[in-house]
């Protein structure tokens, strides 16, 4: 392997790192709502980041996925097994008529990683449903358009698994998600499921759709939380997130980082790891004997519509709890910012 090789490998390592990152927390995020608002609360929260999700990416989608010819049963049956497939979440796919297509997620779940499948109700997973896939047909302009649930992995049964069903008559609200819980899937064959085309789709391209896959549900769900829940609820709920994530991930981050743990000075170091594996702009000094961290950017949140500044307790408890992963006594303070937006003057150490 070249020198050219090595650098991009470890390059999509960090990325790979970084969607875990936001892939735990946006997991940890709808836990924390579960066990601190109860399964209504949670299961609005779920529904509306799903829907928000759906209104913002299925159609421009299609598109770039080359779907958009598609019957309207096929294309939202491959758009998500492509699209998920591209996040690393493992999604099979069979075409059964033009009229029907059906999906399944097979366990291990992706956004239900390890066991917090045991802390997610039904209703929460049954929010998911209802926020996107009940909506394709809507956002395709065809209300003969539905989704049938015929399995729930979190209701004990071996995956979650449905068909999309072009039915002969407009669906009314109630009518676009419906379970049938005595049909299964057919069997998937891998040999008949669509494939990207390489020549758009290169290895790196496809690294950095990765990480950006897990850090777009941390995108939406933030401006979400302080919309439902209101911003001193919500930035309570995302910095208590943060922290819990950031204590629980720090040393499996910091692996990919190849950083070391134990000082401020460690943890600095790995900060500037995480801004350039995030594609942000920081610069560092030090002053008084602790270290100051100016943040240019935060492009995770740059250009959102409807951003509070409660959106940055994110950053603040996850810097908080890796800090604390990273050893004992290690301070973080986030200096007020004008809007809440960048530059954050993060005072560490």
């Amino acid at each position: 392997m070249t020198g050219e090789q090595e650098a991009r490998e470890a390059q999509w390592l960090k990325w790979r790192s970084v969607a875990d990152l936001y892939h735990a927390f946006f997991t940890g995020l709808i836990l924390t709502v579960v066990s601190r608002r109860g399964t209504a609360d949670a299961a609005e929260f779920v529904f509306r980041v799903f829907r928000r999700q759906q209104q913002k990416r299925f159609l421009p989608g299609l598109q770039k996925l080359g779907l958009d010819h598609l019957p309207p049963a096929v294309a939202a049956a491959q758009y998500h097994y492509l699209s998920n497939w591209i996040g690393g979440v493992h999604v099979e796919y069979m075409y059964e008529t033009d009229r029907k297509a059906w999906i399944r997620y097979p366990p291990p779940r992706w956004i239900w990683r390890g066991t917090a499948i045991c802390g997610v109700p039904g209703e929460v997973s049954r929010a998911m449903l209802r926020g996107w896939h009940a909506n394709n047909g809507v956002a395709l302009g065809d209300l003969r358009l539905g989704f049938v649930c015929t399995k729930q992995s979190v209701d004990g049964q071996d995956g979650l698994e449905g068909y999309y069903c072009e039915y002969d008559h407009p669906l009314e609200l109630d009518q676009r998600l419906v379970f049938a819980r005595h049909l299964e899937a057919p069997l998937f064959d891998p040999a008949t499921a669509p494939a990207l085309p390489v020549a758009s789709w290169p290895k790196p391209r496809l690294e950095k759709a990765y990480r950006n896959y897990a850090m777009e549900y941390v995108r939406t769900a933030a401006p979400v939380m302080v919309q439902v829940f209101g911003p001193e609820d919500a930035g309570y709920l995302l910095h208590l997130t943060g922290k819990l994530i950031g204590m629980q991930y720090f040393d499996e981050i910091a692996r990919a980082f190849a950083a070391n743990r134990g000082t401020a000075k460690d943890f600095v170091a790995f900060l500037r790891v995480l801004f350039e594996a995030h594609d942000d702009v920081a610069e560092i000094s030090l002053s008084g004997g602790a270290f100051e961290v100016s943040q240019q950017t935060w492009k995770l949140m740059a250009d959102v519509p409807d951003y509070h500044p409660a959106c940055a307790k994110v950053l603040e408890g996850l810097f908080e709890g890796l800090a604390a992963g990273c050893g004992r006594h290690i301070p973080v303070h986030l200096k007020p910012a004008q809007g809440g937006k960048p530059p954050f003057i993060w005072s560490i150490g």
